[in-house]
């Protein structure tokens, strides 16, 4: 039985679309004192990818299941895909011609296992979480050690 709620900030971003990439992400306790910040960089990606791979690293750090998530996100390719029920019409079909096939595979595995609704949010509209997020990302994007997406590196040299 789900215990607590959990707000899940998401936050994706590419520097040229694509181009060196990161996502930040912000994850808060209701209720209580607690939120965790995470951002990771990758070299050569796309913003779809890193909106998608932030909401999927926020929900892959909850430590219990299941939880009451609401995330958070200006990514309408994200929350579109989910509310509106076309991923589940694409695993059905095996994404066949679908982009980001081994992120949304990754996604549902761990949507299973939380209570998840979104929430959108306008980006770049002073919304606080929303900002900080867009600068975790864009800053994983610029600087530091970058990881390598390499489903998608690979994808884009077919």
């Amino acid at each position: 039985m789900a215990t607590a709620q959990i707000h899940i900030y998401t936050d994706g971003s590419a520097l040229g679309n694509p181009g060196p990439g990161g996502y930040g992400i912000i994850i808060e306790l209701v209720g209580k004192q607690y939120f965790k910040e995470y951002a990771q960089g990758f070299a050569y990606t796309t913003n779809n990818r890193m909106e998608l791979l932030a909401v999927i690293v926020g929900l892959e750090t909850l430590k219990k299941q299941p939880m009451n998530v609401v995330v958070f996100s200006d990514s309408k390719y994200v929350i579109d895909s989910v509310e509106k029920k076309w991923v589940f019409g694409w695993k059905a079909k095996n994404f066949k011609g679908k982009k980001n096939p081994d992120l949304w595979k990754r996604f549902l595995a761990i949507y299973a296992l939380h209570n998840v609704r979104f929430q959108w949010v306008k980006g770049h509209n002073d919304h606080p979480q929303n900002e900080r997020c867009d600068r975790l990302a864009v800053n994983a994007a610029k600087t530091g050690s970058k990881e390598q997406d390499v489903f998608f590196e690979k994808e884009s040299k077919k």
